[in-house]
């Protein structure tokens, strides 16, 4: 009875941590499967889109301030080659320095500020020569939206156009659209005096505020009423009353 006790003893120690090992392991797996449920759970899934729209919305907004800091920055270059080196007026001589110009700072900073880019920045400073007005744009707008305004020759359109675009948020292809529709063109405001023009102008660049001169005459619109080109008020208001009576 003596060796059967011991034997029954040594049996149980052997086991015994075996049994321990056992219930360890299952207090183990434990944090893995509660990991597991709460990812199959919709909490990690809603936790994954505010974190992912919270990256996003910083993203958008790095981005807007690069693009910012980049317009000022061309604009100052363009405004002080103007200043310094062509003084305010095309020379031979000015534009010897500004190619040469343009080679040492490719040279040391890339292409985007060659002499042809260097060219563009001159011409974007003389076309928008009030730097607080760029300071407002380049909020909304980009380099590229620039490059679509400098080429219009009427500093009226060319304003009509850059606030549309700000205040409408219009991309880059959407502007070309709307310049080479001529929406402006087709626009009650553009029959103005320009003394009115201006005017209209400085109070969008103010409040951000559309008034009917500005939307009047818009291609859809006209679209939309059955009208085409010039038309006077009578046509405008019958449409309209036409367009109620069938709503």
């Amino acid at each position: 009875m003596g060796e059967r006790a011991r034997r029954s003893r040594r049996s149980r120690r052997v086991a015994s941590p075996e049994r321990r090992s056992g219930r360890g392991g299952q207090r183990g797996e434990r944090p893995a499967s509660k990991i597991a449920a709460i990812s199959r759970s919709g909490g990690v899934v809603s936790l994954v889109s505010d974190i992912g729209r919270l990256i996003e919305s910083a993203r958008q907004h790095v981005a807007q301030a690069t693009n910012a800091a980049l317009t000022i920055l061309y604009w100052q270059i363009g405004a002080r080659i103007r200043r310094d080196v062509l003084k305010e007026r095309r020379s031979e001589y000015g534009a010897e320095v500004v190619s040469a110009l343009g080679r040492r700072l490719e040279a040391r900073y890339g292409r985007g500020f060659g002499e042809k880019n260097l060219r563009r920045m001159v011409q974007f400073a003389e076309v928008f020569s009030d730097a607080e007005i760029v300071v407002t744009l380049s909020r909304q707008l980009g380099w590229s939206h620039f490059m679509a305004l400098i080429p219009l020759k009427d500093p009226l359109k060319r304003d009509f156009y850059a606030e549309m675009s700000r205040v409408e948020q219009w991309s880059v292809r959407t502007l070309r659209q709307k310049i080479d529709g001529m929406l402006y063109e087709r626009t009650a405001l553009s029959k103005k005096p320009d003394s009115l023009i201006r005017k209209e102008l400085g109070a969008l660049r103010g409040s951000d505020r559309l008034t009917p001169d500005l939307v009047f005459q818009d291609p859809y619109l006209l679209d939309f009423l059955g009208l085409r080109d010039t038309f006077s008020e009578q046509d405008l208001e019958s449409a309209l009353l036409r367009e109620i009576e069938w709503a």
